[in-house]
């Protein structure tokens, strides 16, 4: 019975795969943030976004260390040969082509955008990662983090939008340094950004339909718990289901804290949570990204005093350690943690998607509902998961990495360090 199970869900998540390149998401709001395309700001002279140091926990994070051809390091670096990228290479050694995975993630995604924005220019790296110490100490080329970047048409009037296209590529500081080219760089590999799976701590509070607040580690089968809609109005969904629950690991969490109201939400970083940019207050036009990818001066949704959602400043990001992770899935998808509110997925950033592909989840859970309504809160309930990374979480994992992009899905992949 629990083969046909499984069966019938993997069955029914093919075809919610399929079924997702047609659809349109979950209405307005936070679904595919295709459906409201950015208006490019360039960046202006000797702007750099996030505006915060390079190499501090909002952007691309400390220095790990100098990598050369002889160290045990070496590995982490991987060659591009994106034939949609220009190379200078003025040592002659390839050194501009290498770089660690994610720099080459980023860098890659620019390329097409870059092919995109200008038919017929191609995008130019200028210097990748330095072995012969031409650049300031501590520099992140050291470590194939860092690329200085240009368009293959050298235009310099292009260098501004180049720079915001850079930003939406994903790379985690961008510097408009000099009328000669742009830096970029990413965080490190092994970074707290690639260490957790997406969690919040087990004391991390929501909010029940009945007012009383409960600690995500308490929560059963059946309570609705404060959420919001696709519409972004605020409503009590169901939780349904842990997709991973870990009671006893040691995990390092992002904390993002607001400014006025003061409010802060505890999660890891390939948790996703919505965000605005600093320039809008519509909240139709949030987005889903990663925790690991929020910066300061972004706008995170929180309830407020008179019970409705506010847009409110992102003002410090900064990281703590917490015993015990747990991952909350509700009928709606979304959740509100610590009055902030949240989504039920990870690792793959497309709200849209996962909340799609948990489908058969919910059906069950519906299904279950009607047909065995007083086994609900039973700790036997099939939806629970007791201890770890649910099956079906590792099931959608694994598919995914057969087919979506590559960009797609967190560095991380999935935290598998669960019993």
């Amino acid at each position: 019975m629990r083969l046909m199970t499984r069966v019938l869900l993997v069955s029914l998540l093919s075809l919610s795969l399929v079924v997702s390149g047609l659809a349109c998401g979950p209405g307005r709001g936070y679904g595919s943030r295709r459906r409201h395309p950015k208006k490019l700001t360039p960046l202006a002279y000797k702007q750099f976004i996030p505006n915060v140091a390079e190499k501090t926990l909002g952007a691309s994070g400390r220095y790990e260390g100098k990598i050369t051809r002889n160290s045990e390091r070496f590995k982490e670096l991987t060659p591009n040969y994106n034939p949609d990228i220009i190379f200078k290479d003025e040592e002659n050694t390839g050194a501009d082509r290498l770089m660690t995975q994610r720099c080459k993630d980023k860098l890659n995604s620019l390329a097409i955008s870059v092919m995109n924005q200008w038919p017929g220019v191609k995008l130019r790296v200028t210097e990748g990662w330095d072995e012969d110490g031409h650049h300031f100490e501590e520099s992140l080329h050291y470590e194939g983090r860092a690329v200085d970047i240009t368009t293959s048409d050298r235009d310099k009037s292009k260098y501004g939008t180049l720079s915001r296209l850079a930003v939406e590529a994903g790379f985690d500081w961008v510097y408009y340094e000099s009328k000669a080219h742009i830096h970029c760089s990413v965080k490190a590999e092994n970074s707290v950004a690639a260490k957790s799976g997406g969690c919040f701590p087990g004391s991390a509070l929501v909010t029940l339909k009945d007012g009383e607040q409960k600690a995500v580690e308490d929560l059963n089968p059946g309570d609705k718990v404060l959420a919001a809609d696709s519409a972004g109005n605020l409503v009590f969904s169901d939780f349904i289901m842990f997709t991973d629950r870990d009671s006893a690991t040691r995990r390092v969490f992002y904390v993002l804290e607001t400014k006025e109201p003061v409010e802060k939400i505890t999660l890891t970083a390939a948790h996703l949570l919505f965000v605005l940019d600093n320039s809008t207050d519509d909240l139709h036009t949030m987005t889903a990204a990663f925790a690991s990818s929020v910066r300061a001066g972004q706008k995170v949704m929180v309830v407020d005093d008179s019970g409705q959602l506010k847009s409110v400043i992102v003002e410090r990001i900064y990281t703590e350690e917490h015993q015990g992770s747990f991952a909350p899935v509700t009928a709606h998808g979304t959740i509100v943690v610590d009055r902030i509110l949240a989504s039920c997925y990870a690792v793959i950033e497309d709200q849209g998607l996962a909340h799609l592909a948990f489908a058969p989840v919910r059906l069950y859970y519906a299904v279950s509902s009607v047909l065995f309504p007083k086994n609900l809160n039973s700790q036997s309930t099939a939806t629970l998961q007791q201890e770890g990374v649910h099956w079906y979480s590792r099931l959608l994992y694994q598919m995914g990495t057969w087919l979506l992009d590559s960009h797609m899905l967190h560095p991380l992949g999935m935290s598998l360090n669960s019993s």
